[in-house]
């Protein structure tokens, strides 16, 4: 085998909350994510020269060791002592630092990839160890799916997900939002409401999307909205279109709102394509890396 290509899925977050901080700067988190059909390409060619080498067209991300994609390839090939080399081309459709996990998702799809492209035999459960290691939203991406995330959002409790009759309204704005100064902020501010997950849990399991809606909650929107009030903005105008609920994915700027009926969405994404570039419409998505072909 001298190439591979996958499809690296992005997420959302239904709730996110924040139960503190460890001595190693990490926050304590209790999340749900949920894996949509918004995915990356990922294409993984074996060199003869003992280098990595990333390409893309994309102009959003750094194509050198910066690349959190370079770091997972650089991570196996060392731990295996493998000598040889790969080229990784991303064809970039996620929107990049926007609370989705793109980056993440694409580290995951290198791993996948190169475990098979390299005939290195790893589970899933050795994947996520060495995803770990990447970043806190990696194992995730591995899989997945929808999960409570806990701990770092290492803690990965699979659950049932929006079915596929959802559907998923996805806006970012051309906004950069610092994930870092958002949860140093939350730091020194009094969390007055939290989402209810074990709520949210259930009413996935029965399938109530429309109370799931009322209920979602992430508890760093507040910081975000008050920095950036484009948030706000984009979830009224999905509220006034018939949205189910809207709410600010991770810790922004994206804003997804979920729908039931797709002419609801579609019309909703025409009004905000007027003002926004990153636009889609997507479903759920039980899987997070996929073999392309």
């Amino acid at each position: 085998m001298n190439s591979i290509q996958l499809k690296s899925r992005a997420k959302i977050n239904l709730s996110i909350d924040v139960l503190g901080k460890r001595e190693d700067g990490y926050h304590l988190v209790e999340m749900i994510m949920q894996t949509i059909d918004l995915y990356d390409r990922i294409k993984i060619s074996a060199l003869n020269e003992d280098k990595i080498v990333i390409k893309s067209k994309s102009l959003d991300i750094p194509l050198n060791d910066d690349n959190i994609v370079y770091k997972a390839a650089n991570l196996i090939k060392n731990k295996f002592n493998i000598n040889s080399g790969v080229e990784i081309y991303i064809e970039k459709n996620i929107p990049v630092a926007a609370g989705m996990a793109g980056g993440s998702s694409n580290a995951a799809g290198v791993l996948v990839g190169l475990n098979k492209l390299w005939n290195l035999g790893l589970s899933e459960e050795e994947l996520k160890a060495i995803g770990l290691k990447l970043g806190a939203d990696v194992p995730f991406c591995i899989s997945g799916q929808a999960a409570l995330a806990e701990n770092i959002g290492e803690k990965l409790t699979k659950i049932d997900g929006l079915d596929e009759d959802t559907f998923i309204l996805v806006c970012k704005p051309e906004l950069f939002v610092s994930t870092k100064e958002i949860y140093e902020e939350i730091d020194s501010k009094e969390i007055k409401r939290r989402p209810d997950n074990k709520l949210l849990i259930n009413l996935l399991k029965e399938k109530d999307i429309e109370g799931l809606s009322r209920n979602m909650y992430n508890v760093l929107e507040e910081v975000t909205k008050d920095k950036y009030p484009v948030i706000d903005k984009i979830e009224q105008i999905m509220m006034q279109n018939n949205a189910l609920g809207s709410m600010m994915s991770g810790s922004g700027p994206t804003v997804f709102g979920l729908y039931s009926k797709l002419e609801d969405a579609e019309r909703c994404k025409e009004i905000l394509l007027q003002e926004f570039k990153q636009v889609y419409v997507v479903k759920s998505n039980n899987k997070g890396v996929e073999l392309d072909g």
